[in-house]
């Protein structure tokens, strides 16, 4: 199967190992990935702000980047969220019909990581090999938006060598947000370090997640307190084969 990486504008700047992890991964399962270069912020930003309108020339070239692919994926649950329940209605308020409808075929055909490999390809063992402790954060836009429910963690259970730990109180955000860490740093620093000291009470060596953004969010806070936890993407943990390949050093 032909698959498009959306990569997403976070992975492509700040973590690109994210981006090269989903291209072993599907690789390693005999799929072609292809890269649309013209490919940018998707505009979720802008939307989740209350700059709908500015978000408009994104959300045309997403489309115009992506509407000739058959399948496309994503390591973020919120980017894939935006294409999948903003792009239309973005395009709809500017009284652009003909862009919403042509926004709605490219979002049916977008998936995040753990949805494409277990819904679509039919796949949880990807043949990973990633001998630590490791706790899952389910993040808020893949939890509650598009609701890819266990299969992260029915990809996780089939690494090889790999202790799963569960993650006290789960489900709660870790206060990043996007912009809410910026305009609401108290609560949203409070909400860090709960996450941060459910994360502790499980030993984990690892905390992972489908989204890099909390990642950077919960990482961040986990450095600064010197807790010894490492963030690492899901898709890094999937593509790693014990050899160090995908594992942050």
């Amino acid at each position: 199967m032909k698959i498009a990486l959306f990569v997403t504008c976070l992975a492509d700047t700040l973590f690109p190992d994210v981006g090269r992890a989903v291209v072993t991964v599907l690789e390693r399962l005999g799929h072609e990935v292809v890269f649309p270069p013209s490919q940018t912020c998707c505009g979720q930003a802008h939307t989740n702000t209350g700059y709908g309108p500015m978000a408009l020339p994104l959300v045309r070239n997403h489309v115009e980047a992506f509407e000739d692919c058959d399948v496309v994926v994503g390591p973020s649950g919120s980017c894939v969220g935006s294409v999948r329940h903003q792009h239309a209605g973005i395009a709809r308020a500017a009284g652009d019909e003909d862009l919403a409808r042509r926004a709605e075929a490219v979002a049916s055909r977008t998936f995040e990581l753990s949805e494409l490999l277990v819904d679509q390809l039919g796949v949880t063992d990807v043949g990973a090999v990633f001998p630590h402790r490791v706790t899952y954060h389910p993040t808020c836009h893949s939890l509650r938006l598009l609701r890819v429910d266990d299969k992260p963690l029915q990809l996780l259970r089939a690494v090889e060598g790999i202790d799963l730990v569960q993650l006290p109180r789960a489900d709660d955000c870790c206060g990043f947000g996007g912009t809410f860490a910026v305009k609401n740093a108290d609560t949203s620093s409070a909400m860090l370090a709960d996450k941060m000291r459910h994360v502790r009470a499980t030993g984990a060596e690892y905390v992972t997640a489908g989204d890099a953004s909390c990642l950077m969010h919960i990482g961040g806070g986990l450095s600064r307190s010197r807790a010894g936890v490492r963030t690492l993407h899901l898709a890094e943990i999937l593509a790693s084969t014990g050899d160090r390949a995908g594992v942050a050093p």
